[in-house]
């Protein structure tokens, strides 16, 4: 078995996801792989290299539920251009991979149907918790030899209208596995995650300000907080000054280990620390619309295991102090988490399908 599979993502956490499939796939043959982001860069790296026209959007790619403005300001940064020399790219690939592989969601399958069969699917943004795939994502995705979604729930959904999905278990829960651990410091220990989008660096100095509020109260958490591969660690420095917060670059599974509590901005990191069985906590922000949706659709996802609070930083840490009083409330929370984000194993699955398809 030897060939190039090829991973087309939408996302940061998409390339995660397929970062972690990847590596199982590797590990089945002589296969290489090779990572192609529709939105950010630099996200891949090793044996997972980037190829093809990759830049960082203003929107980061969440430009969904008729976000004009973002969407806007994509298009002011470049957007068309990148678009035309990524439709050229995947069109030229043609006969240069063993199998295609999209992760994320209607976009990212319909884009990497152009670099040719075989082509499998790996489903990260839908869910019928939150909202079921329709008519015109149905036929796209009907266009992939495999398809596979994030929930049991979610494949019979798709079975039911001819789509020959499977659920063979959440990537999101395999990103956890690391042996590396966090050296935590105090009893009460908080992970926070502010995501990994441009505006990290701000929801970074806001999640500085619940935890300070926090030790204003008389708690002493030890605060970590999670910075992503792809950001600027300089420019967390105010964050961590305000919260007396420590800095944390390593695997996220490392820092959700042992943690009592996640306060989090983030998308898949949220979600990866439901699975934890950690409750998580965000905050609501005003003026934020893109923040407003994608927490609506997080809350869809996770249910009980998330809490949204003010973005306030007193309220907000009112509403953290409470949660942390009330063991036996973050023990349901985790529960719920655990339930709705499945059982481990997904990325061996699907990596042993894609191996089929490159064979």
């Amino acid at each position: 078995m030897s060939g190039t599979i090829l991973f087309v993502t939408n996302g940061h956490g998409e390339a995660a996801i397929a970062a972690r499939i990847a590596q199982e796939t590797r590990a089945l043959g002589d296969l290489r792989t090779e990572h192609f982001g529709l939105v950010g860069e630099r996200l891949g790296g090793g044996d997972f290299p980037d190829v093809g026209p990759q830049r960082a959007m203003p929107s980061g790619g969440l430009v969904a539920m008729g976000n004009v403005r973002a969407f806007a300001r994509d298009l002011g940064a470049g957007f068309v251009g990148l678009f035309v020399r990524q439709v050229r790219f995947l069109r030229g690939a043609r006969g240069r991979y063993a199998a295609v592989v999209a992760v994320g969601d209607a976009y990212a399958c319909a884009l990497a149907r152009l670099a040719g069969p075989p082509l499998a699917f790996v489903g990260t943004a839908k869910s019928v918790y939150v909202a079921p795939y329709g008519p015109g994502e149905r036929r796209i995705l009907r266009g992939a030899r495999r398809i596979f979604v994030r929930d049991a729930a979610t494949a019979a959904a798709l079975q039911r209208h001819g789509v020959a999905a499977e659920a063979p278990g959440n990537v999101i829960v395999d990103l956890l596995a690391s042996n590396a651990r966090v050296d935590w410091n105090a009893p009460l220990r908080l992970a926070l995650l502010p995501g990994s989008r441009e505006r990290a660096y701000a929801d970074a100095l806001r999640l500085a300000q619940v935890v300070a509020r926090l030790r204003a109260r008389g708690l002493a958490p030890d605060a970590v907080l999670s910075i992503a591969p792809n950001l600027e660690p300089a420019r967390f420095a105010p964050a961590l000054e305000r919260g007396a917060l420590r800095a944390w670059t390593g695997p996220l599974g490392a820092l959700l280990h042992d943690a009592t509590l996640v306060l989090g901005q983030s998308g898949t990191a949220n979600e990866a620390a439901a699975a934890e069985g950690l409750p998580v906590v965000a905050l609501e922000l005003d003026g934020a619309p893109r923040d407003a949706w994608y927490r609506k659709r997080q809350m869809g996802l996770l249910g009980a295991a998330l809490q949204i609070v003010p973005g306030d930083p007193d309220r907000a840490a009112d509403a953290v102090a409470a949660l942390l009083g009330d063991p036996a409330r973050r023990e349901r929370m985790g529960a719920v988490g655990r339930e709705r984000m499945g059982p481990p194993g997904g990325a061996r699955a699907i990596a042993q399908a894609v191996a089929g398809l490159a064979a």
